[in-house]
């Protein structure tokens, strides 16, 4: 259902204070020495729970195989990423992970943001610097053999039409090095909610989270790392429209 501009504003408005709010916390909570993984975990889901909400989407999760992160196994959830409801989306895939987002560098530079997502443990990637983003993603994988459960969106950014565009290739290396387990996962549906770049909210919409079977990166080698990209790819691409 779209809505008009003014309530467009006033649901976007009230996302942004919801972030801001979520961020204030995380950095009392780490300056008063008071935070924990655990407590960031809870207030990320409510976070999540608040966005969705105000959007009335109606979320299912379709998880066929019971795929869920090992405990001392470095996981990574990949997604495709059509809308920035992907993320708060992915999250309710498994909620009682510890799960945290690699994000764009930019993000960091938004002060209340930045420094909120940091004390949460969301690492951040330079995409304009190669070599900085070689350490970003070997800071990634440090938190993934701590616990952390690392979302990434392996087309770089959103796609402009909801269609998969083609992987970025670093995130796979790190896969490979860290021998992680890669969980694809295809949503379907938040393309509708808002597009990229779009102003427009569509409310009361449905979204599908598709959980495919997890594909064993220490399977591969940095030699033959274009054979797990292809295998992700077709995986997630099925996961998003099997009749494509």
């Amino acid at each position: 259902m779209k809505i008009s501009r003014i309530r467009t504003r006033w649901i976007t408005l009230v996302s942004v204070l919801y972030t801001a709010n979520t961020c204030s916390q995380s950095v009392i909570k780490q300056l008063t020495g008071k935070t924990n993984r655990q407590w960031v975990d809870k207030t990320l889901h409510i976070w999540v729970d608040r966005l969705l909400k105000l959007i009335n989407v109606n979320y299912k999760i379709i998880n066929p195989h019971h795929v869920e992160p090992q405990p001392g196994q470095a996981t990574i959830i990949m997604c495709n990423h059509a809308s920035a409801y992907d993320i708060p989306l992915s999250f309710k895939a498994f909620p009682n992970h510890s799960i945290r987002m690699l994000a764009k560098k930019e993000l960091s530079r938004i002060p209340l943001m930045g420094k909120g997502m940091s004390a949460a443990e969301f690492p951040f990637v330079d995409r304009k610097n190669r070599k900085q983003a070689i350490r970003d993603l070997a800071f990634a994988r440090q938190l993934m053999e701590s616990g952390i459960v690392i979302w990434i969106a392996p087309e770089g950014t959103r796609s402009k039409d909801g269609k998969l565009a083609p992987f970025k290739k670093g995130a796979f290396v790190t896969a490979i090095e860290a021998k992680a387990t890669i969980i694809p996962i295809g949503i379907r549906g938040a393309f509708d909610i808002l597009p990229p770049k779009s102003k427009q909210l569509n409310l009361n919409q449905t979204a599908e989270i598709h959980i495919g079977e997890p594909i064993d990166a220490s399977n591969y080698t940095t030699e033959n790392k274009d054979e797990l990209i292809n295998r992700v790819y077709q995986s997630i691409k099925e996961l998003v429209d099997p009749n494509n």
